[in-house]
């Protein structure tokens, strides 16, 4: 069996990867490219991830055009990163609008092309508030249009086994099938050392607390 695996370096899709290879799939890695802020650290994860999982294939795309199309704190310098807020009831700066579908649709051609059997995609609960595109509704929606839109006889599954984890669940999860998590870049503003206050250092580090754990990368606070 292949799957590919939306491999961004981060600590969902690294725990995804292994879990796959756990789950005896051969491992067809996909890293995106964006102009998010962290891309140099993030792609340096994503490397050492599939390395370390032996993967079949490690696969670099380009998106610069959603830095071109903007809307997005991670792709515009021009939109700060905020800190954390339990109080923000608004869309998070850091949503890149339709990033998952883009992502997908490439993903689907690359599994078609090499005639894999999955596309792994690390969405879970705690996103459904803040970015759409990773509610249960679009992956359900997605998996028809990869139904729709491919060869006949192909038979590509949408695989999302963490979307009713929370980041905790996650963390567990990867400590059974030793991901090593110093390895992984979840912070969004910085490459070194993570800010830790933004919402994905923040959700990281709970995580890591909620298990009594340290977290093995290094925090500017």
């Amino acid at each position: 069996m292949r799957a590919v695996c939306l491999l961004s370096g981060g600590m969902d899709s690294s725990t995804l990867a292994y879990l796959a290879k756990d789950m005896g799939y051969e491992i067809l890695a996909l890293h995106m490219c964006y102009g998010q802020r962290t891309e140099d650290r993030e792609r340096e994860c994503a490397k050492k991830i599939a390395g370390s999982l032996n993967a079949i294939e490690f696969m670099e795309i380009g998106m610069d055009f959603l830095k071109q199309i903007g809307g997005s704190s991670l792709t515009d310098g021009t939109i700060p990163i905020e800190d954390h807020s339990m109080d923000r009831s608004s869309l998070p700066a850091t949503y890149v609008p339709f990033r998952n579908a883009t992502m997908l649709s490439i993903a689907t051609s690359f599994a078609e092309s090499r005639g894999a059997d999955a596309v792994f995609i690390g969405v879970q609960s705690s996103d459904y508030a803040g970015y759409p595109d990773c509610r249960p509704e679009f992956i359900e929606a997605f998996q028809r249009v990869i139904d729709t839109g491919t060869a006949d006889g192909t038979a590509i599954t949408l695989e999302t086994p963490f979307v009713d984890m929370d980041k905790t669940d996650i963390l567990r999860r990867g400590i059974e099938l030793g991901v090593p998590y110093e390895d992984t870049w979840s912070c969004y503003r910085s490459n070194s050392p993570a800010c830790g206050t933004c919402d994905s250092c923040y959700y990281r580090l709970e995580a890591f607390e909620a298990l009594g754990m340290r977290d093995p990368i290094r925090y500017e606070v």
